[in-house]
């Protein structure tokens, strides 16, 4: 069974965010590494750093609300219950999925991620997340790794964000300098298979890749049953520089109960019960 040490659980807690001892096993991540090259195919006319709901598959032409045609693979992905234990020692038994995102850098060209708290962008209130981020390829400071500022998440604020009219960003707001020092920033590097916890207010980014190496990540997005899924809330008004469609995301409850019984679980599922 996967399970943090106290001290992971600690450590999470203290600086938002965890590298956890687990990793999924080899075999998993090279047929998920299949998946993903298929998933790239499958949407050639969206950018693999924009892979919005890549778990929610799609009906007529296959793309799902977001634009994307998605794969169940990555939403058994998202049910692991070895990640779903994980997740649990640090949100609680009332776990709720309701995001994907995979973030594919390509070799040479892969688009920054700017700096920003995931939190300015999600219809969640009260805000709480836990974000699994699992790489599939080597993810080092040269191909643009996963970065993020320790503790920035200790005081639960959401600090303001800047729009940037940039093309070549995964993301299109970037939290305003003064909220942190970017010398405090910490490289994630992980190898296949590697994950990263974080929390929801954490401060984080990552750089462009100008390597010759993909730099891939699946980022799997789960709430405490404690919060609420506000489907007629749009936080950043369109302005994230992906699609999303909140008010057609679906919900899964993976354990536990909706503490709040106000979470819809329908939405965005048909009459037989799939996505």
């Amino acid at each position: 069974m996967a399970s943090l040490t106290p001290s992971e659980v600690a450590r999470y807690h203290d600086q938002g965010y965890l590298i956890p001892s687990y990793r999924l096993p080899a075999a998993r991540v090279d047929r998920m590494r299949e998946s993903l090259d298929r998933l790239i195919r499958d949407n050639p006319g969206v950018r693999p750093e924009k892979l919005v709901s890549a778990h929610v598959v799609g009906r007529g032409d296959g793309k799902n609300a977001e634009g994307v045609k998605g794969s169940q693979d990555f939403l058994d992905l998202a049910m692991d219950p070895d990640i779903l234990d994980l997740v649990e020692q640090l949100i609680g038994p009332n776990i709720i999925l309701w995001g994907c995102h995979v973030f594919c850098k390509p070799a040479g060209d892969g688009h920054e991620t700017p700096w920003h708290q995931d939190g300015h962008y999600w219809p969640i209130r009260p805000l709480a997340n836990c974000t699994v981020w699992v790489a599939l390829d080597p993810s080092t400071t040269e191909n643009g790794c996963l970065r993020v500022i320790p503790k920035s998440h200790a005081d639960k604020v959401t600090h303001p964000h800047l729009l940037e009219d940039r093309q070549d960003l995964t993301l299109q707001l970037r939290t305003t300098d003064t909220a942190f020092d970017v010398r405090d920033a910490v490289d994630l590097e992980l190898q296949p298979g590697q994950m990263s916890m974080h929390d929801i207010h954490m401060i984080h980014g990552a750089n462009v890749n100008h390597s010759s190496q993909r730099r891939t990540g699946v980022a799997l997005r789960y709430m405490p049953g404690s919060s609420v899924f506000e489907r007629n809330l749009n936080p950043v008004d369109g302005k994230s520089g992906v699609p999303v469609s909140f008010a057609t995301r679906p919900l899964w409850l993976l354990r536990g109960q909706d503490l709040t019984g106000r979470n819809d679980f329908n939405v965005g599922f048909d009459k037989a019960g799939s996505n």
